[in-house]
């Protein structure tokens, strides 16, 4: 018991370490992005919406997959669109070292293998949040100014069209082109919320 406990522990330090492994693409923006950990984070909360929205029940599975679906990067990094052209990741050894002796080495055998074959609905849903979180984080950074998000726009819409396993997350790719970045904060500002704000 005391190696599970050893390895746990290496295990949440390495996850943790993803806080500092930028996204591959960052190269190509030569701007601020989320970071791996960061954009597991939503992609988590992505899932579940769309799954909801496809009517998937298997919420646990859906966190599960969210969560792992990146993890081997701790040791591979984020390659980018441009770096896959060259080089490969050996991202299944990767996983394999990284959940060997935890407590949760069924995550890797079960959920990750799962949600790499993209046979089933919970891994489709998965990966079109994987796919949808980077339109997302191309509309934060459109608003910061970026004139690149612009440029990507039609590769953005041929990963729609193409990529895209579920029409929940079609539907997503259209709305978001419509709405506005701020829209969140602006209209929960107290100046809204509370008429005698102020005074």
């Amino acid at each position: 018991m005391a190696n599970f406990y050893k390895r746990d522990i290496e295990f949440l330090f390495e996850i943790g370490s993803l806080r500092n492994v930028e996204r591959g693409w960052k190269q190509h923006l030569a701007v601020d992005c989320a970071s791996d950990l960061e954009h597991s984070f939503r992609v988590a909360f992505f899932a579940l919406i769309l799954a909801r929205r496809e009517g998937v029940k298997n919420e646990e599975k859906i966190i599960k997959m969210a969560l792992v679906h990146d993890l081997a990067e701790t040791r591979t990094s984020d390659l980018s669109y441009v770096q896959k052209v060259y080089v490969s990741a050996d991202e299944a050894r990767a996983a394999e070292d990284l959940f060997d002796g935890t407590s949760l080495g069924d995550l890797n055998k079960n959920i990750l293998h799962e949600f790499e074959a993209r046979e089933s609905i919970e891994a489709k849903i998965v990966k079109d949040a994987d796919n949808l979180d980077i339109d997302l984080e191309l509309k934060e950074l459109e608003e910061r100014g970026s004139k690149l998000p612009k440029k990507w726009g039609q590769f953005r819409k041929k990963v729609r069209d193409e990529k895209l396993y579920t029409q929940s997350a079609k539907k997503f790719w259209d709305e978001l082109q419509k709405r506005d970045v701020a829209s969140w904060h602006l209209n929960a500002n107290k100046w809204l919320k509370i008429p005698h704000a102020g005074k």
